[in-house]
């Protein structure tokens, strides 16, 4: 069956007339009456009673009237949603993240998106970073704001943010007044970490060892303001990304800045060689097109 033939039928069951209905549609009389004897043919059934001066529809003619203008209808929405969807007017995009970055930079990327989109609707996870590569791979989540590096065997990913961590102590600290120290010079302190889900606890124990001690772990906290609060009370040192050391505005916390670089890079993931809908990729350029504003 052909969506023509029932488009045809339509105008001829609206109209009550070939002539009226061939001049709606553009085409010849004779070309509409056959669309509909074949619509009549294919279904076994007459659709319109012949035998009056005016056209009028059968018992079956009035049941394919009625369905076939759903079936039109619906057809018509379809292409209206595709449309919508290929131009961004309307979707769905669900993102997994951990709460340090949603608040550092969600704010502002979701205002910037959906001022271009509007009837984009997005979906927020905010979850460790350990947890939100595993929700893309399970496809959960259609992408992830995470550190890198990641496993590029099983990921795509897009850098978009790269800062170096600072330490943040008590404006009492020795070390407070100093431009640059060296991380060594803080194994005796008390570390102040987010937890072990985020992976910076991780790197933070990493880079520690490197430099030659394994830090001394006195609170671990979900929540980086809390751990900043608690830095502000004396009651540790921590290490975070400057984006955060920045935002700090309690005078009692002092930045320093490490001798060796310790870099916090952070990035979009998405599933390799899964598909992504318009929405997505349009959402990333609007990330990227705000990389250098961070």
């Amino acid at each position: 069956m052909d969506i023509r033939q029932l488009q045809y039928f339509i105008e001829v069951a609206r109209q009550r007339s070939y002539t009226k209905a061939a001049q709606t549609l553009h085409v010849t009389q004779p070309t509409l009456s056959k669309m509909v004897k074949n619509l009549e043919e294919e279904l076994e059934v007459t659709l319109i009673d012949r035998s009056a001066k005016r056209i009028a529809l059968t018992d079956a003619g009035e049941i394919v009237f009625e369905q076939a203008q759903k079936v039109v209808n619906s057809i018509e929405d379809l292409s209206i949603s595709l449309y919508d969807t290929m131009n961004v007017k309307k979707g769905r995009i669900t993102i997994g993240l951990p709460p340090v970055i949603s608040t550092l930079f969600f704010p502002r990327i979701i205002a910037e998106f959906q001022q271009q989109f509007p009837d984009v609707t997005i979906s927020l996870t905010e979850v460790g970073a350990q947890r939100v590569e595993e929700k893309v791979l399970e496809g959960e989540v259609d992408l992830g704001f995470v550190l890198l590096p990641v496993d590029e065997n099983k990921f795509d990913s897009i850098e978009f943010v790269h800062q170096e961590i600072k330490l943040l102590v008590h404006k009492s600290h020795p070390l407070a007044k100093r431009d640059v120290i060296d991380l060594i010079e803080l194994k005796k302190d008390p570390f102040l970490l987010l937890s072990k889900e985020f992976t910076l606890n991780s790197r933070t124990i990493e880079v520690c060892i490197e430099e030659g001690f394994t830090p001394q772990i006195a609170y671990e906290s979900s929540q980086w303001d809390f751990i900043v609060g608690m830095v502000s009370k004396n009651l540790g040192v921590t290490l975070m990304p400057e984006q955060i050391g920045r935002r700090v505005m309690d005078p009692d916390v002092r930045m320093v800045n490490l001798s060796k670089p310790f870099p916090w890079v952070l990035g979009i993931i998405s599933a390799k060689n899964r598909y992504m809908p318009y929405a997505t990729k349009e959402f990333i350029k609007t990330v990227q097109g705000l990389h250098e504003g961070w």
